[in-house]
């Protein structure tokens, strides 16, 4: 009298799991790909926002921000927009880093005009390409992770 055994051996559930490693394995490096691709669309619209802001700064206060966090929010909790809270921007946009990108602004002589580059915090983990931008509000990448005003724009 033969009985009937139910249920997987052991060879079909290591088929099963070599299986699933094999896809993972190829899915992994897609959606690493794909997170570094939106922490870089981030990093374009982010530095978009702040060319935006600036000139809106400027045309308030007759000057660009000297600093980034000037465009931002007043952390004291008060209402009223000043030169120092502008409140154009978000608090974590103004503090300088976002999506894996750290924002470093800086004035121009008699802050008519600034400078902004946009770096991954982590190359190559959180981003491949810095970006760079001015006052033109023209939005320069390259892939070296650190771009200049003689970086290629981006389209």
């Amino acid at each position: 009298m033969k009985r009937q055994q139910k249920g997987f051996s052991l060879i079909e559930l290591l088929i099963v799991v070599a299986i699933i490693l094999i896809i993972a394995a190829i899915a992994i490096p897609n959606l690493l790909r794909s997170k570094m691709a939106a922490n870089e669309a981030s990093a374009v619209g982010s530095l978009r926002s702040i060319n935006t802001a600036s000139v809106a700064y400027s045309t308030t206060y007759g000057t660009y921000p000297p600093t980034l966090a000037d465009l931002g929010p007043d952390s004291s909790g008060g209402t009223a927009a000043t030169s120092t809270t502008a409140d154009l921007l978000d608090s974590v946009l103004s503090a300088g880093v976002k999506s894996g990108y750290t924002f470093t602004f800086a004035p121009g002589t008699g802050n008519l005009s600034y400078t902004l580059t946009a770096v991954p915090s982590s190359q190559g983990v959180t981003g491949q390409r810095g970006f760079y931008t001015d006052q033109s509000g023209v939005i320069r990448g390259d892939s070296s992770g650190t771009a200049t005003s003689a970086s290629t724009p981006i389209g």
